[in-house]
């Protein structure tokens, strides 16, 4: 037996209304009759709601909840879905993020590194210059001046220890290369004792200011660490 239509029931209802109307307006005319005759032969071919088998209305009717869950579950199966696709893809977000921090950082530093090992290198070739780069004197007389000793002096050693070389040759010497102590011998900038000692870094220790640098450079660092050690020692003994 078919579904009975929106049209059928409202067919079947308005017949059933007209059948009650034409018994109780029989002796109204034929014009009535005829009527309800008309309503009579439509309903005739309709389903009332009340001819539907109460198994089959119920069957409907679970048909129609069961559609709507399963429309409801693939709302929700698909809002799920985006929902992780979207922190997913923020995680993503924030992972090659931190990545690029890190990669940064890491670059800066290399950098920073690359960069104080450049300045280390360039302040020991600066320390290691070779006293046969100094030439002598302008105009000869093997005579130099403080100013030009000084020069000397800062452009061999790393600029953070120079002060304390200055310090310790000012006390020694006042930067008389050729300054000699008669009762100990010692002799030079630095006061090498013997003067003869400064002979392992040049022959040409008893002229040339250089060659005291240099010699004065490698026996501070040997025993004392770095000029700076070595005036710290001066300062507490008044010698080194």
């Amino acid at each position: 037996m078919s579904r009975i239509s929106v049209r059928g029931f409202a067919v079947a209802s308005a017949t059933a209304v007209t059948t009650v109307g034409a018994i109780a307006g029989v002796a109204t005319g034929n014009a009535a009759q005829a009527s309800d005759a008309n309503f009579e032969a439509t309903a005739a071919d309709t389903t009332l709601l009340a001819d539907i088998p109460a198994g089959e209305q119920a069957q409907v009717q679970v048909s129609s909840l069961s559609e709507q869950a399963d429309v409801q579950a693939a709302a929700a199966d698909a809002a799920a879905k985006k929902s992780a696709e979207e922190t997913a893809r923020i995680r993503a977000a924030k992972d090659a993020e931190a990545k690029k921090e890190a990669a940064d950082k890491a670059a800066a530093e290399a950098k920073a590194e690359k960069e104080r090992k450049e300045a280390e290198e360039r302040a020991n070739r600066s320390a290691a210059r070779d006293v046969s780069s100094f030439s002598a004197p302008a105009g000869g007389g093997g005579s130099y001046s403080v100013s030009e000793i000084k020069a000397m002096a800062r452009s061999m050693m790393a600029s953070d220890q120079f002060q304390c070389f200055s310090n310790i040759v000012d006390h020694e010497s006042g930067w008389n290369y050729r300054a000699s102590n008669p009762s100990s011998g010692a002799y030079g900038l630095v006061q090498a004792l013997p003067g003869s000692k400064m002979s392992s870094a040049g022959a040409d220790w008893q002229t040339n200011p250089a060659t005291q640098i240099k010699w004065g450079l490698s026996y501070m660092d040997g025993r004392y660490g770095s000029p700076c050690g070595a005036w710290s020692f001066w300062q507490a003994n008044r010698w080194y």
